[in-house]
């Protein structure tokens, strides 16, 4: 439960002693903990494909963005830095009791940082009162993403054969699932 206020204060109260630190005192404050995530809108899609193009040999395009921001039972996010350039973007679908993660990257100049966990942090976060799983797919060729998904508590429930597209033609998907019913490790 405090987890929970906890975010919620994140999320919607501003902390100036926490940036106050950071400038004073560097070494007190988590890089990832100045940074803010909120909901995406048309006026980030500039950065946001511009992640997309550098993360993935086969990106979404502009078009498949527009049909998450249309699309009611999608909720598209980002995390932005102090000067309020997106580092970082993800897309949840939740209907009916499940919830599916849809896409998660983080700029290269932030991978590694703490970026990707808190984006999914905040998604599980988000998606606790309205579902009861979460369900994503990971490329096999992607061991930092599976690694953190494995270490939030995510498990490993099948998988998807031949589900990405892929320079010699296509990927399995992992299939994992985290239940939100359970208290994360």
């Amino acid at each position: 439960m405090w987890k929970l206020l906890h975010n919620l204060k994140q999320t919607f109260f501003y902390d100036a002693d926490r940036e106050f630190y950071a400038k004073v005192f560097p070494e007190s404050v988590k890089e990832v903990d100045l940074l803010k995530i909120r909901k995406m809108d048309q006026a980030d899609m500039a950065e946001v494909l511009a992640i997309e193009n550098c993360n993935y040999e086969f990106p979404w395009s502009a078009g498949v963005f527009d049909d998450c921001f249309r699309t009611l039972t999608y909720t598209c996010w980002v995390c932005i830095d102090h000067q309020d350039c997106v580092v970082g973007y993800a897309i949840i679908s939740a209907i009916i009791g499940e919830a599916h993660i849809m896409n998660i990257s983080v700029s290269p100049a932030f991978q590694g940082r703490g970026v990707g966990r808190k984006l999914l942090n905040h998604l599980i976060d988000y998606a606790r009162p309205r579902a009861e799983k979460i369900f994503l797919e990971v490329r096999p060729s992607n061991p930092g993403a599976i690694h953190l998904y494995r270490s939030v508590g995510f498990v490993e429930i099948g998988i998807r054969k031949g589900y990405y597209p892929a320079k010699d033609g296509r990927e399995d998907a992992i299939m994992f699932e985290l239940d939100l019913l359970r208290p994360l490790p």
